[in-house]
């Protein structure tokens, strides 16, 4: 993954075989694995210091922990420090968030960071990533043992890999800006623990597919503004199949076969990150699915509900969520490219073949997307990056999909990533990127939408 000179790509080979190898170790021994409590249960993720949280700056380190990285359960040699650290929530409020600091054998000096973030999209916190690390195993979880295959070769090649449960403790999935916020908070507390031997330094890269790509975007993005401090350490962003404007995404699946299940997935999430009642703008099925999904995660939901659409989802009186003020006004944030600029060159591919994954990709102002996430908008994103300076390469895959997407998306991203490490100028392809859909917010109703009956 990481390769560079052709002796490089064998190695390439090699860690990624041994990945493959220590994932099929782990699953073969996970029945001996030890029972692991739950965040819920863990007292370490829970802070409990005498100082009020809102005074104490995001980064900072409450709590350390030293411990194996587990695959299902299994502990493997790899020395991993667990921080508890101060971040913030979607409406800025004061959190604790907990990150993942996984060790190479070798490495040079001063170390080099990846920050990976996780694709594990859940609604349970037991889905984190620190908890699968720390030897937690769950059905949600299962997605954080798979991207064993993708750190292994990083943490051969000498990267520190910070992972870091990005969508905070209390699984706010598709809230892009906390994901964000938590992210470069994991990287403070990890620059300023003295256990990780990483005070000194020089350059960071971000990762991410999918719903890690919401968090390497929004770090991307956010980084100049909350965390200049991050920002100047960031040689580069690499993401793949991208989640830029959710209002859009949820109305691109519905009625899929494969991925319609996201909506009440987001709808809980976005509600949830908020602090917003969306419950009574549901209808009678769209209740129950907001009460039945409350701590799904994304394996729960993929094919489970084949043709789901907003009209069965809503209160019929609506007509479509955009008639509902408050959906508008959350929604509205979440757009990318809408709180800042990134100024780290970007590497982003992006599917666009969602039929087969169950997606139509004849809707009108929506067009084709990989099956969940819409290539029209993430070709926008990228324009809009280009018009503003950043440097940008984007590779669009029109015969692939959301999942398949991701093979070449970690085969290019980290030579591309080696690349920024070593200092070469980053390649761009502005003038190539087609025009895409508008990323304009949705007008908010003056008049009121305030349920009054079921």
């Amino acid at each position: 993954m990481f390769a560079g000179a052709p002796i490089r790509g064998r190695r390439t080979r090699v860690c990624l075989c041994v990945g493959v190898v220590l994932v099929a170790w782990a699953a073969l021994a996970a029945s001996s694995a030890r029972a692991q409590p739950t965040p819920e249960q863990d007292p370490f993720y829970a802070y409990q210091g005498a100082r009020p949280l809102a005074a104490i700056p995001p980064g900072t380190v409450l709590k350390t922990r030293v411990i194996a990285y587990h695959v299902l359960g299994i502990p493997l040699p790899v020395r991993t420090v667990q921080l508890l650290y101060r971040s913030s929530g979607e409406l800025g409020q004061p959190t604790v968030n907990v990150t993942s600091v996984l060790e190479p054998l070798s490495g040079p000096n001063p170390p080099r960071v990846i920050a990976y973030q996780s694709f594990y999209d859940s609604l349970n916190p037991d889905d984190e990533p620190s908890y699968a690390i720390s030897g937690g195993v769950t059905f949600g979880g299962l997605l954080d043992t798979t991207e064993t295959v993708l750190i292994a070769p990083m943490l051969l090649e000498g990267y520190t890999v910070v992972v870091a449960d990005t969508e905070g403790e209390t699984a706010d999935f598709a809230a892009g800006p906390e994901y964000g916020y938590n992210t470069l908070d994991s990287l403070r507390a990890a620059l300023r623990s003295g256990a990780t031997g990483l005070r000194h330094v020089r350059q960071i890269g971000l990762m991410g597919y999918s719903g890690g790509a919401i968090a390497t975007e929004w770090a991307a993005e956010l980084a100049p503004s909350y965390a200049p401090d991050v920002n100047r350490l960031l040689v580069g962003a690499a993401m793949g199949g991208v989640l830029v404007d959710p209002a859009h995404n949820l109305h691109y699946v519905s009625g899929s076969s494969v991925w319609a299940g996201v909506m009440p997935m987001a709808i809980v999430g976005i509600a949830r990150a908020f602090h917003v009642n969306l419950m009574p703008y549901m209808s009678a099925y769209g209740a129950q699915l907001y009460d039945q999904l409350d701590d799904a995660t994304i394996a729960d939901v993929l094919g489970a509900y084949p043709g789901l659409t907003w009209q069965q989802l809503i209160a019929s009186r609506y007509g479509a969520p955009e008639n509902i003020p408050i959906y508008d006004e959350v929604v509205n944030q979440l757009i990318m490219g809408s709180r800042g600029t990134p100024t780290i060159p970007l590497y982003i591919a992006q599917g666009a073949d969602g039929e087969i994954e169950g997606t139509s990709g004849d809707q009108p102002g929506i067009g084709e997307g990989d099956g969940v996430m819409i290539a029209g908008d993430v070709r926008t994103l990228a324009r809009e990056y280009c018009a503003r300076g950043v440097t940008v390469q984007y590779d669009q895959y029109d015969d692939l999909s959301h999942t398949l997407t991701a093979l070449p998306w970690i085969a290019d991203a980290g030579p591309w990533m080696v690349a920024r490490f070593g200092g070469q100028p980053a390649p761009q392809d502005c003038a190539s990127v087609a025009p895409g859909n508008s990323l304009a917010p949705i007008p908010v109703p003056t008049s009121s939408s305030t349920p009054s009956g079921s």
